[in-house]
């Protein structure tokens, strides 16, 4: 039974441009990240050009602001 409150995924694999070093983070539900340093190769990536966060630009599921349909963060 719902109770009203949205679902989220919450899990996001970040996979670095750089390096291609892959890590499964969990997402703010209540705030954009701008900011991802690589466990791998330790590049601080940043949202590309249009995307709200790393996690629309990087991972493979989008943060949950934009899985709700709002337009950004």
């Amino acid at each position: 039974m719902s109770d009203g409150a949205a679902a989220f995924i919450r899990l996001s694999t970040i996979t670095c441009p750089e390096c291609g070093h892959r890590e499964i983070e969990t997402m703010p539900t209540d705030a954009c990240q701008y900011f991802y340093d690589c466990k791998g190769c330790g590049a601080v990536l940043k949202p590309l050009t249009g995307d709200c966060c790393v996690y629309c630009s990087y991972g493979d599921v989008k943060c949950p602001p934009i899985q709700s349909d709002r337009s950004t963060c």
